[in-house]
Order: structure tokens, then sequence, then C-alpha cells
């Protein structure tokens, strides 16, 4: 092989392997800057949650988790925040053992590349509808549930329409949800609807969306 295609092959791999650096540094920095300062903005955005519960007390819902004393004021971080935007039907509420037929979306608070924050889970696409949206089934009482999303749900009745604030200690907590993609300390925000719940050993209707 002659000399000159030998400096090429050599010029050629040192710049593609220039471009793999630059393209990987790239995106690390661009993971930072999405995610800087993100336990302290997330905590600065949960505080400030307190606020618009006093602005306008009747629409909003501060509500303590589930498994803690309620006979006792409790940390900050021990409760979950709903604004109501749509009120349901009837009085009852489920019970922890009780399953539920849910449609949501679940996004973090806003950031760099997502002015409405990232959305990591979701049973609807698009515009979020209460009346049209994909529903899911839980187990209140599985332990694969966080416990703000527990939390919140034995407090809605049929066809409430809440938006949850979850603070990170009822979340995932310090820790990264890497399938996911949510980073530790983030605080959760749920677009949620109650459509059904149903005992133990009871069967819920089947769901049909209602056309617009």
């Amino acid at each position: 092989m002659a000399l000159k295609n030998i400096r090429q092959l050599f010029i050629t791999g040192c710049l593609c392997c220039m471009s793999c650096l630059l393209v990987s540094c790239g995106e690390d920095i661009e993971e930072e800057s999405e995610f800087v300062n993100w336990q302290a903005r997330n905590e600065a955005f949960f505080a400030s949650l307190q606020d618009s519960l006093n602005s306008n007390p009747a629409q909003w819902k501060r509500i303590k988790c589930y498994s803690l004393d309620h006979t006792t004021e409790g940390n900050a971080t021990d409760y979950v925040y709903a604004k109501v935007i749509e009120s349901g039907t009837g009085t009852e509420v489920p019970l922890f053992t009780d399953s539920v037929r849910v449609i949501y979306r679940g996004r973090l608070i806003p950031s760099a590349s997502y002015s409405q924050g990232y959305v990591f889970d979701e049973t609807v696409y698009g515009t979020y509808s209460s009346a049209t949206g994909a529903t899911k089934c839980f187990w209140l009482a599985s332990t694969g549930l966080i416990s703000g999303f527990t939390t919140v749900l034995q407090h809605m009745h049929r066809g409430d329409y809440w938006r949850v604030y979850i603070p990170s200690e009822l979340g995932y907590g310090e820790t990264e949800n890497s399938t996911a993609g949510i980073p530790g300390y983030s605080v959760l925000i749920f677009d949620l609807t109650l459509v059904d719940f149903s005992p133990v050993g009871q069967t819920m209707p089947i769901w049909r969306a209602r056309r617009q």
C-alpha cells in the first residue's frame, strides 16, 4: 500500500474518532444543562405550590401521604398537592385495597427543552382528554406504585380530573429512574382522571371512551 494511502487512512481514522468524541461530549453537556441544579429547582418549584394553595384554597388540595400519621402536621414533603380541574360525581372514594381505572399523563417540571415538562408516561396522545383518553388499571396496594400516586387516588371521586404534584420523597426519591428518563429528586406532575374503581374480587365495567 502506498505511503500516501496509509496517511489518508490514518487521518480519516483520527477524524472519525474525534467526531465520535465530540458527539459524546455534546450529548453529555446537553443532558447536564437540561437538569442543571435539578434538585434545587425541584425543591423551589414544590415549595411554591403552598402559595397556590393559600391564594385559592377552594381549588387546591394538600393531602398527606396515606401511610403517615394523620393526627400531626408533617414535613412539607409528606404531602401531595392537587389542583381540581374538573369535579366528578358521587361521594365514594377508592380504598387502599381497591383497583382503579385511570387516565393520566405524567411529566417533569419545565426544563430547557421541555417548556411544559418532559412527559415520561401517559395513556393519552396529543391533547389530554378525560372523555376520550385511553385508560389503565392499577391495584392501589401494589408495591409497584409510588406513594404519592396511591395517596391522591384515595381522595378522588369518579370523574374527578386533578393536576397532581408529587414531591420526590413520595415518588422516586433521589434515585434516577433510567427506564422512564426521570432524574433523581424529581417532582412528578400528573394530569389524572379517576374513571372507575372496584373492590377486590369485583370486575370493573368495560370502559368505552366517548366520541367528541
